[in-house]
């Protein structure tokens, strides 16, 4: 390449013309800023207010008050909800960034609180063991387990007096909601309202002063999931019927906290994302830390095909979002909207004292609406009883669907087999 030819001096000019402003003015491009603020932020956490005094308190026995849509109405709009909102997504906040093994070898589960209740869930499994099923070849309700529950009313005097309950009142109200925890025996069925009955149950003792807030981590990742591991047991052992045709919030037939609680813990994981749920690997190595793969691993061993697009759409649908961010976010609005904003599933709930009923609510629910009678009420002002139309589905008390677990252990007796088949199609 031949070198530049110098320029000679008496060619260069003395006072060259200035052309700078000719060139085009640089200046760097913006990049479009994140918006600050999330285009559908999640529910926050309401401030959960310090236990009450009680010295001087009146107890009472839970009742059902819902009947109507101004029922309703007047609970959303009540302290009591806010109360259990606070409770839960409390509860929520308390285990992001933790995981089971961390939480199990803290000072939280060393409490005599935790201890005590672990103890009380050992004896209920102890109860399962004492009343075998009957061998009725049916995937539907074992009649065995009214059998359970019986043992379980006998028992709940002695239970909460390990808990620390004193006042036989006060054992006489708290107890109401851990008997309900566990299914309903005229149905012989279990669902995502018996679940918070246990949650209820905590919020009741921790009112009580029987639990310290400090031990909320614990109250999440060692004492629920216990309870989880004793519902699998009597879902396995009596073929409890899902309560409603497709559970209700769709998740998962039984279940719904292990997916709000489970988001909690994964909100700033590193590693794992939402897609991960469809990495086996992922799912055998990482349950046992944490609760919404242990729910996923739990789900997929109860079905009888696989897939979770096919069991569990919902679950396939959610395991697409971009964090769990925005997955906890979604668990937050659908407990709001599909639990307590939901009649036919607040209907259920249990009203004391220490969760009282809004000032206004129907009071004779329980003369009107027996026992046998739960999901068949007619959502009017009078609360008066319907019967269903016989050329309907029932879709106001859900469709009558044997247990998953029922249908797997079944076929497996019969000598079908247990391995999971892939439907025609897929």
């Amino acid at each position: 390449m031949p070198s530049a030819v110098p320029i000679p001096d008496e060619q260069i000019p003395a006072n060259p013309p200035d052309l700078s402003h000719k060139l085009p003015k640089l200046t760097p491009r913006r990049r479009p800023q994140a918006e600050q603020r999330p285009s559908n932020p999640p529910p926050p956490t309401p401030v959960l207010a310090a236990a009450p005094q009680l010295s001087n308190h009146v107890y009472q026995h839970p009742s059902r008050r819902i009947l109507s849509e101004r029922d309703h109405k007047l609970f959303l709009e009540s302290k009591t909800h806010d109360l259990i909102v606070s409770f839960v997504f409390t509860l929520a906040d308390s285990v992001r960034d933790r995981t089971v093994s961390d939480v199990k070898g803290s000072v939280a589960a060393t409490d005599p609180a935790i201890l005590a209740l672990l103890a009380v869930l050992d004896e209920a499994e102890e109860k399962v063991k004492q009343c075998p099923p009957l061998d009725t070849g049916s995937r539907f309700g074992n009649p065995a387990f009214r059998d359970f529950l019986d043992q379980v009313n006998e028992a709940l005097p002695a239970w909460h007096q390990k808990l620390g309950t004193k006042d036989e009142t006060a054992t006489d109200e708290v107890s109401v909601y851990l008997a309900q925890s566990f299914g309903n025996g005229t149905r012989i069925d279990y669902g995502s309202g018996h679940e918070l009955n246990f949650i209820l149950w905590l919020l009741c003792l921790r009112q009580l002063s029987l639990i310290p807030d400090s031990a909320f981590p614990a109250l999440v990742l060692v004492v629920f999931p216990r309870y989880l591991k004793l519902m699998r047991d009597i879902q396995s052992t009596y073929y409890l019927e899902p309560a409603g045709s497709h559970g209700v919030w769709g998740l998962d037939d039984y279940q719904f906290l292990p997916f709000l609680f489970g988001a909690s813990q994964l909100v700033d994981h590193k590693h794992i994302r939402p897609l991960s749920i469809h990495n086996q690997m992922i799912v055998d190595e990482c349950s046992k830390d944490y609760m919404y793969l242990d729910q996923i691993q739990w789900v997929n061993a109860t079905k009888t095909v696989q897939g979770l697009r096919w069991h569990s759409p919902m679950l396939d649908d959610i395991s697409s979002a971009k964090s769990w961010t925005k997955v906890e976010a979604g668990m937050r609005r659908m407990f709001l909207a599909e639990v307590l904003a939901k009649l036919p599933v607040a209907q259920h709930f249990l009203f004391g004292s220490l969760l009282p009923a809004a000032e206004g609510m129907s009071e004779d629910a329980e003369s009107k609406v027996g026992e046998d009678d739960v999901g068949e009420v007619e959502m009017t002002l009078d609360g008066m009883k319907h019967k269903h139309n016989a050329n309907s589905w029932g879709d106001c008390c859900g469709i009558k669907v044997p247990s998953a677990v029922g249908a797997r252990q079944e076929a497996a007796k019969r000598g079908e087999g247990a391995e999971l088949r892939r439907l025609p199609f897929d």
